[in-house]
């Protein structure tokens, strides 16, 4: 029996995705700010960072995992500098707060750095650095949450997946973005994978006793593995120096899990912003001449074309929805009736 699905306009899908939050006790500010979140994601990539991670948020505004009168409070603790405690809600929240003084701090200054700490997880990392770009800015992002892959030599878990994103502007077409983890595979991959009971590739996870396994429900059971083996578990503990030391967030050992409990994982989220104009005024040609010879004269991808060519897609033609995950995020809607 084939899957059905369900179309939504971007509008109709923000609203869809604020009834449904407010429904689960968010507050107006922070359903506002996760939708428009969720929905950017859903338009770019219809991956596990868009409306079916929508479904953990709410789960864990149910369950108390986040504040869901969360006010992030801030400090400047130098000119260039913002530092963000979200008070245990989301990280999208207390971003979209300081979005604005940390592109006109970039512009001025050259450089800005965000930092944020106690918060849930940071969603789909690309959109920070997307926004940065669409102002003519470099951003880097990093991002860390509840341990779940294994680091250099050891088979338990010690970081989480890590993540790393980079976007750049260029004069014509799609920003430069790249947006991966430090694990073999996505989390949410070896999720769907148990949840259907079908095997995952060797090399992705270790089960508890720290052997390979291909069996994606004993691998929830033990750890994920770096992609590239030591090189990438050492790219995971970078990020968790820039997302967690930084901020002041919980390292991802000391994070309590995003899906149980009723504790925010208290993760950390850092931000830099670059003004390249003021290095190099003819940058966003530089790196458009640059990305176009890399492209057709070499055919190397380039990170980004796609998922802004998808958004432009999705502005003109909306987007569609398994219809369970519509069923599913449409109960917590309800709770407000």
């Amino acid at each position: 029996m084939s899957e059905k699905w369900i179309s939504f306009s971007l509008a109709h899908a923000h609203e869809f995705a604020v009834a449904a939050l407010l429904g689960a006790g968010a507050s107006p500010a922070m359903a506002a700010s996760l939708a428009r979140a969720t929905v950017d994601a859903d338009a770019r990539s219809p991956a596990a960072v868009g409306f079916s991670h929508l479904v953990d948020y709410l789960e864990s505004l149910v369950a108390g995992r986040i504040n869901n009168k969360a006010e992030p409070r801030r400090t400047d603790p130098a000119a260039a500098l913002i530092r963000v405690d979200a008070d245990g809600g989301i990280a999208q929240l207390g971003f979209d707060h300081a979005f604005d003084d940390l592109t006109g701090k970039a512009k001025a200054f050259g450089i800005a750095l965000f930092a944020q700490f106690n918060s849930y997880t940071s969603g789909e990392l690309g959109g920070y650095v997307f926004r940065l770009a669409q102002q003519g800015l470099v951003g880097l992002a990093a991002t860390n949450g509840p341990a779940l892959i294994a680091g250099s030599g050891g088979t338990k878990p010690v970081y989480c997946t890590n993540p790393l994103a980079f976007a750049a502007p260029r004069k014509n077409g799609a920003p430069l973005l790249i947006d991966q983890s430090s694990s073999a595979t996505a989390f949410a991959t070896i999720r769907e994978a148990a949840a259907h009971n079908e095997p995952i590739p060797a090399g992705w996870a270790v089960d508890a006793t720290g052997q390979p396994t291909t069996d994606a429900r004993e691998a929830m059971k033990g750890a994920m593995l770096a992609f590239g083996g030591a090189r990438g578990a050492n790219v995971a503990l970078m990020v968790e120096v820039l997302a967690a030391g930084l901020s002041g967030a919980n390292w991802s050992l000391d994070a309590p899990d995003f899906m149980s409990g009723d504790r925010t994982p208290g993760g950390g989220l850092t931000v830099i912003a670059i003004a390249p104009s003021l290095l190099d005024e003819d940058f966003e040609d530089r790196l458009d001449a640059q990305l176009a010879r890399l492209s057709g004269g070499y055919g190397v991808h380039i990170p980004g074309v796609s998922k802004f060519d998808a958004l432009n897609r999705a502005r003109q033609h909306g987007i569609r929805l398994p219809s369970a995950l519509v069923s599913r995020i449409s109960a917590f809607a309800s709770r407000r009736d």
